[in-house]
Order: structure tokens, then C-alpha cells, then sequence
């Protein structure tokens, strides 16, 4: 049995009207989800505010409601618990309904820009590897042991962040890695869990939809490290000016990584190809199955956070010397006819702007750079011309198309990313609305040894028009027409 006062332990409480001794069923926050004797959590949402669902929450028998306006009128029989924050309150709560999972495993989280999903899960693969049973919460996907759940969020609400950290400890995972994105610690989904480790990435353009400006979003992010405790780990990029500013207020134990300064682990790279990288990690040198500078960084990241948590370093660079890279990030196919595909989930402009760069180093310069590439509707509209100009300043040819529309028009889309383009590079772009058709058309434009970019989507396999997800896959895309070509 359940009692309401036991999930509301640590939990700031302004007023309480009711009996706080009673049994509870559940906890949620979607009044269309409640049911007898649950416990409804009224969060003022960016799309609803939940205050206006107590009533019909109530008339269906919740027994508490956790809310930041007391209504005016109440009913026997119902607690009513006035808190300060209710998406604070319903994230201790739900780490306490479950009882506290993160305590019982070390859950290391991974913020940042770009990278986070790579981190996340070549860390479960390294550990996965060497013998534990590892968990993985992220973009991509939630993986329990060897089991896989469907992921719906970069970080999931905080009940269900508790509940499958519940499941892995029941499974007997002892380390989970997750994604932390600045929407999840902004809206509390991380309160209440306890870390063992924090990694810090970069800070670049994005989500400024969403936070009214850059330094809010680097605040954000900060957040996350301020909250760190005394017995977790901070391991930041030094070679990001942001890195700094992430370790100011954290007690954590502090640590740095990168290429081009002093830091506690360091990498350099000795070769690039598109077979491979040849590293050298604090002096160890190691073939590695990924590509690009950014994937450097990414791997010492891993070095570091593995050893970190007590790893030894000749199994981890044996480890990471089997890696291969994660679905959507610079996934690369090789047609019969020589042409290389690539495909990555580059959405930010410096996400494009680190693999055009890639591509750059390791091409001979005799080939074609062909990139297709859009930008998300209802989403941050400042970057579209940024990732306009990137792609036709760093590609020899671009062709401009739809990512995600969603609720936008595509072409409007279209015309923001166009006005990037300075006047020298025009003549390079061309317009196709229809992804697949602007992907068959760089596929028609390749010749031997050319190279084609489809930036965006990644491992997304959907596009989302008008509200509507139809099946789209640019890999599975791609490749079928460039077999199709070979024909």
C-alpha cells in the first residue's frame, strides 16, 4: 500500500487541506488518465493549464490534487496539497512512488547541443559490451537490459522517467545513461532523480523557439550541473567557452575533456577517413568505426565518462575500438557505382556545420558535395537561414527541401533557408519541396566517387505534414534508389 504522505516526502508544501494518511492507487497529470483513488498532479502546461481539469479530475474519484491554485470550492473526502511548483512536486513525487530507482543504479546524464544521443548510446554499447546490464534512455530509443521500449521524448515526463528506471533495477541494470535536454530540466523532469555523473557536450544555436535567448538556454542547461550532488562527477568540454561556466556552481567533482586545451583526458587525431579515425587518448592510440572531428570528441567523452566510473583504461579503448556509429548519425552507404550516402541527423547549423566540415577533410576535393537539407516547422525560425548558408557555403551543390513541416507551409520554409544563401553560392541551390524527390534528384546529379549528404531526419522514420506522421526513412530511401540507379 501506498500512502499519500510517503510520495510527498522532501516535497515544499505551501497549504494542505485534507487527510495526507490515505492510500493512493496513482499519480498523474493528464486528467484524462485519472481514476479512482489516484492522486491528480495540475500543472500549468504550454498547451493547457490543468488547474482547469480539478473538477473532472475529482469527479472521477481522485482521492488528492497537487496543484499550484487552490480552487475555490473543495470537496470532502478529497486533499487538496498546494505546492510552489507542481512540475517539481510531481517529479520528487513520482521518484518516490517508485521508490526511488536512481539511487539503486548510477544514472549518468548527458547534455548538450549536439551529441547526447551518440554519447548515450555508445555508453550503453561500451558497458553492454564489457558485461553489464546497462540501461539507455534517449532520443532514439529506451533500452531496459537487451529489451527496447519506444521513446516519445528526448527526456520523457519525470513519472515515466521513474517508471522505466523502476523496470531496470527490477532487471538488474547497474548503470543507465540519458539524454538531458534543456526542456526536460526546465520543466523539472529531472527533480528528485539522483546522478551519478553530468556530461557537458557544447552549446550551440537551437531550441531558441522555445527559450526567449541564448543565454537562458545556457543557463538552462547549467541548471542541470548546479544540482549535481557532492558524490556525482561533472565532466565538460573544455574547448567549448561554455564549459567553464557549466562547473561554477557545481559541487560535483569536476572534470574537463578536449582537443585543443588543457584538460584532464585529450585527444588527438592522427588520421580521418571514411573507414575510420586513428585517435590517440591520453597518449593510447586506437583505430576507431567513426568519423569526423565531432565524433572525436564524442568518443573521449565516452573514454572518460567510462572511466570515470571505474572502468580500466586499456578495456575501454578496446571497447570503444568496436564501436559503430548509432542509426542516423553520419550513417554512410557506399553504391556500387562509388557514390557515398550519407545520412545524419545534423539539425542545428553547427551540427551541419561540423559534418560538411567532416566531409571537407576527408574528400579528395575532385568529387561533388551534393547535401539535401531543410528545417523543422514550428520550430526555431532564427537558425533557417544560418543552415542555408552553412550548406551551400561548405557543399558544391544543395538541394533545399522539407524536414518536418508539421504545421507550416514547406515552401515558406523554403524561402527562410534560402535567404542564408549569399549571392556567389546561388547558382550551387535548387529547390524541391518533396523530400523524396529532392533525394532521387542528388541521387540522379551523382557521379563515381561523388558524395551525398541528406541532413535533418536521421534516424527519424516518419515526416510530419499538416499534423499527420507518413513512413519516411532517408536511409531506406536512399539506398533503394541508389540500387535502383545501379539498374
Amino acid at each position: 500500500m501506498i500512502v499519500l504522505k510517503d510520495i510527498l516526502y522532501k516535497v515544499p508544501l505551501e497549504k494542505v487541506l485534507g487527510n495526507t494518511s490515505v492510500a493512493i492507487r496513482d499519480i498523474n497529470f493528464d486528467s484524462r488518465k485519472v481514476g479512482l483513488d489516484d492522486v491528480f498532479v495540475a500543472i500549468n502546461g504550454s498547451l493547457s493549464d490543468g488547474h482547469n481539469y480539478i473538477k473532472g479530475a475529482v469527479d472521477k474519484g481522485v482521492i488528492a490534487i497537487v496543484c499550484e491554485i487552490l480552487p475555490l470550492e473543495t470537496v470532502n473526502g478529497v486533499t487538496y496539497i498546494q505546492v510552489k511548483d507542481s512540475q517539481e512536486a510531481l517529479a520528487m513525487m513520482a521518484s518516490n512512488f517508485y521508490d526511488n530507482p536512481s539511487t539503486e543504479l548510477k544514472l549518468v546524464g548527458i547534455t548538450g547541443t549536439n551529441g547526447k544521443t551518440t554519447i548515450a548510446t555508445l555508453l550503453y554499447n561500451l558497458f553492454s559490451k564489457a558485461g553489464y546490464v546497462a540501461g539507455l534512455l534517449s532520443t532514439v530509443k529506451i533500452m531496459v537490459g537487451n529489451t527496447q521500449l519506444n521513446a516519445t521524448h528526448t527526456t520523457p515526463d519525470s513519472l515515466t522517467i521513474n517508471k522505466f528506471l523502476r523496470e531496470m533495477v527490477d532487471a538488474g541494470v547497474s548503470f543507465c545513461f540519458m539524454e538531458v535536454s534543456s526542456h526536460g530540466i526546465d520543466q523539472k523532469r529531472t527533480s528528485g532523480l539522483e546522478f551519478a555523473g553530468g556530461v557537458f557536450t557544447n552549446l550551440s544555436h537551437d531550441h531558441l523557439d522555445y527559450h526567449k535567448d541564448f543565454k537562458e538556454y545556457r543557463d538552462v542547461k547549467k541548471l542541470f550541473f548546479d544540482q549535481l550532488p557532492k558524490t556525482a562527477f561533472a565532466l565538460t568540454n573544455a574547448d567549448d567557452k561554455n564549459g567553464d561556466v557549466m562547473l561554477q556552481n557545481t559541487v560535483a567533482r569536476k572534470y574537463s575533456y578536449a582537443a585543443k586545451t588543457v584538460a584532464d583526458y585529450k585527444v588527438q587525431i592522427l588520421e580521418n577517413q571514411f573507414q575510420g579515425l586513428l585517435l590517440k587518448i591520453n597518449n593510447q592510440e586506437l583505430w576507431v568505426k567513426l568519423i569526423g572531428n565531432f565524433n572525436a570528441y564524442n568518443l573521449l567523452a565516452i573514454y572518460a565518462t567510462a572511466e570515470l566510473l571505474g572502468l580500466e583504461q586499456l578495456e575501454i579503448l578496446q571497447l570503444i575500438s568496436t564501436l559503430e556509429s548509432v542509426d542516423g548519425r553520419f550513417q554512410f552507404k557506399i553504391s556500387e557505382k562509388n557514390i557515398t550516402a550519407i545520412v545524419d541527423y545534423a539539425h542545428t547549423p553547427d551540427a551541419l556545420k561540423n559534418v560538411l566540415e567532416t566531409i571537407n577533410t576527408i574528400r579528395t576535393g575532385n568529387e561533388e558535395l551534393i547535401t539535401v537539407v531543410g528545417c523543422g516547422g514550428d520550430r526555431d525560425t532564427a537558425k533557417r537561414p544560418k543552415m542555408g548558408h552553412i550548406a551551400s557555403q561548405l557543399s558544391t551543390k544543395v538541394i533545399f527541401t522539407s524536414d518536418n513541416p508539421r504545421t507550416e507551409n514547406p515552401e515558406a520554409i523554403i524561402e527562410e533557408i534560402e535567404k542564408g544563401v549569399s549571392p556567389e553560392n546561388f547558382r550551387k541551390t535548387l529547390s524541391i519541396t518533396d523530400r523524396k524527390q529532392a533525394i532521387k534528384t542528388a541521387c540522379q546529379m551523382a557521379a563515381e566517387n561523388d558524395i551525398i549528404l541528406i541532413a535533418g531526419k536521421g534516424h527519424e522514420t516518419y515526416q510530419e505534414v499538416n499534423g499527420e506522421r507518413t513512413d519516411f526513412d532517408d536511409f531506406k530511401i536512399v539506398n533503394e534508389l541508389l540500387i535502383a540507379l545501379n539498374k
